[in-house]
Formats: structure tokens, sequence, C-alpha cells
């Protein structure tokens, strides 16, 4: 990816809140014959006090996950460096949204790549991974289901799973939301992603509206 200081993103919490929020990743390992590629889901690991530190300072924290232990194999897990990628809210920008020209397509996004060499968890600590990934994506829904509603499959199955934690040596992070242009035409660009566009992205407008605010 190229790093340009236009769009880098530093500041720890706002890595936080990347992972926190979009947690589907893209998993690389570069392999003899070429890159393994896989998909999954991450989280923030926690400090051992249970808190998953969103809102604290410091460096960015290393994350959990886990694949399909046949997958796990491919990558050669645990012996490779490897590369997760977390993709943040993006989109396609129209030259019309700017409402000026000269001005050509292009794609806003946000993007962390965590790179390092993975340590992969006993059965133990990767059922516990499994157990926080359910409660993670299930805490929005009215009654969250819990894993532990059926241990006993739960349990069976596990072992075919591999849990890692993962913290990087090195944070690649972008975010790409037309802080180059003038104020002026970035906010349009975000009114028009906020609004009736067919490309509409709300998402993607906060994110802009919020560069714009900070002025990074």
């Amino acid at each position: 990816m190229l790093e340009q200081d236009t769009y880098a993103l530093t500041d720890p919490r706002e890595l936080r809140s990347l992972i926190q929020g979009h947690g589907w990743a893209t998993l690389i390992t570069a392999a003899d014959d070429g890159p393994v590629v896989s998909h999954l889901p991450v989280l923030l690991d926690h400090d051992g006090s249970g808190s998953d530190g969103v809102d604290d300072a410091g460096d960015v924290p290393a994350v959990v996950g886990h694949l399909a232990r046949a997958d796990a194999e491919l990558h050669r897990l645990g012996e490779r460096k490897v590369a997760v990628v977390i993709q943040g809210p993006h989109g396609y920008v129209s030259p019309s949204m700017y409402e000026a020209v000269p001005y050509v397509p292009t794609w806003n996004y946000v993007v962390v790549h965590l790179h390092g060499q993975p340590d992969i968890l006993d059965a133990e600590a990767t059922y516990d991974v499994l157990r926080r990934t359910v409660d993670h994506f299930e805490t929005a829904r009215p009654k969250p289901w819990s894993l532990d509603s059926v241990t006993p499959y739960a349990r069976s199955i596990a072992p075919h799973t591999t849990g890692f934690r993962l913290k990087p040596t090195r944070v690649v992070a972008k975010h790409k939301l037309s802080q180059e242009k003038p104020r002026d035409i970035a906010a349009r660009v975000a009114d028009a992603l906020a609004g009736d566009d067919p490309h509409r992205n709300p998402e993607l407008a906060d994110a802009m509206r919020k560069a714009l605010v900070t002025g990074v």
C-alpha cells in the first residue's frame, strides 16, 4: 500500500476503533509457491483485565482470531510472518459530487495492515476466542445468543479451529478521505454520500466529516 503522510492514520484510539468496529479481516501469508489468503473475524485482544482497551492510549494492541485448522495448516500459522488487513468504511466518489472541475473518480477508504508473526493459542485459549467472538457480534442483538447455550456441541467442534494472537511489529494505516481537497469540496462529497446519491454511504460520510473536523 502506498504510504502518504497526508493520509496516514496513526492515532492509537482511531486504530482501536477501526479494529473494534470492522472485525472481518483478511489474513495473508507469503508461502514458497505464492500467497495464502484467508478471511476471518478478529478482535482486539484484552490486557488480562477483560477490557479491550478501545479508549486507552498507547500502542496498537494485539488482535486475536480464529480460522479452520485446515486453513491454519495451509498458512503454516505461527511459523511465518503474516499481514492482517482490516478494512473500514470505503466507497466510490464520483466527480459530480465535487460540484467543481476538473476532477476524476476516486475511491475513499480507511484501512489498517497489521504485520507480524502470530502465536498459536492452546485449546482453552482458542475456545475463549470463539466465545468472545460470538459475544462481540451478538452484543447489538435484542436477545444476544451465547455459545454457552450449546457448550457440548461447541466443545466438540472447537478442536477443528485454530486460535491465534498477533502482536503487530509493524502497523500501516491509512484514511484517504479527500483531505487533499479544499474543505468546502470535501464537505460536498460528504454531504452527497450522506444524502440520496446512488452511491450513498453514510459511514464513509461520517469518517470524512470527522477528518474535516480533526484536520487529519
